[in-house]
């Protein structure tokens, strides 16, 4: 439908609201989630607001879009954490006598150890590793919403990833590649569903369904925690900007029987 500038385009409320509506009924059918679902819906609430303000549709509609809710997210997902032992057994499982394994090594122990998303580490260089305050470090690594952190780089996960740059023979550009049949390193990087693969199929080798590589990342955050990590240090290897998030991403709540503030070494003896 075009319209020329100032023209307000004449059109039935009833029959919009019943259309927007539709999207979200479509979606929900389709077995989405409220969060992808409520995204489309947000956008067109916004072109909503656009036109309005370029005088395509009355301020009445653009309202009564807005008032269109979008689907309630009913409870909260339950987090998949492994444990120390689970984790260092895990990234042990390839064979580190292959490329292959020898790869698929390196990718689980960044995840585990580093706690990078799967788009990150598919998208590393070799020129992101750099030596920082006396130790190796992922610097300038861009991360969800253009955020750059810097996230310190653990000696077993930097000689597990040694290993598999020497064996590759990778002296430059994308961190990881494919193997091929014959055993050696081709192509320029690996794909997100790579990572996914590797994470899924070491993963059934152990038995332990439904682990995704954002589980990984979960569980380096609380194996940070366990360790003894503060929860701001452990929010900036992660590039999470809420304290809120890193404690979901932890599993722990507050604690009042116990508190973190009954003994501070002030209290009178």
């Amino acid at each position: 439908m075009s319209s020329s500038p100032g023209t307000v385009l004449n059109l039935d409320w009833p029959s919009i609201k019943l259309r927007f509506c539709g999207i979200g009924f479509h979606l929900e059918e389709r077995g989405l989630a409220p969060g992808t679902i409520n995204v489309p819906m947000a956008a067109v609430r916004r072109l909503a607001y656009e036109a309005a303000d370029s005088g395509l549709l009355s301020p009445e509609f653009a309202a009564g879009i807005h008032r269109v809710k979008g689907v309630r997210k009913l409870g909260s997902r339950l987090g998949n954490w492994l444990t120390a032992g689970e984790a260092a057994a895990l990234w042990q499982v390839p064979d580190g006598q292959t490329l292959t394994g020898n790869r698929n090594r390196a990718i689980l122990a960044i995840l585990l150890g580093c706690g990078l998303r799967r788009r990150e580490l598919a998208e590393l260089t070799l020129q992101s590793l750099q030596r920082r305050e006396e130790r190796w470090a992922i610097v300038d690594l861009i991360g969800k919403g253009r955020h750059i952190r810097t996230v310190p780089v653990p000696n077993w996960v930097k000689e597990t990833l040694d290993a598999w740059l020497t064996a590759a023979g990778i002296e430059g550009g994308p961190l990881f590649r494919c193997v091929c049949g014959a055993g050696k390193a081709w192509g320029h990087g690996i794909s997100q569903k790579t990572v996914w693969h590797v994470v899924k199929k070491t993963a059934a080798s152990m038995n332990i369904p439904r682990l995704a590589p954002h589980d990984l990342r979960r569980s380096c955050a609380r194996l940070c925690h366990d360790s003894g990590g503060e929860l701001e240090q452990i929010q900036f290897p992660l590039g999470q900007v809420s304290v809120q998030t890193t404690e979901r991403y932890i599993g722990c709540k507050q604690r009042l029987r116990i508190a973190v503030n009954d003994r501070l070494g002030i209290e009178p003896g």
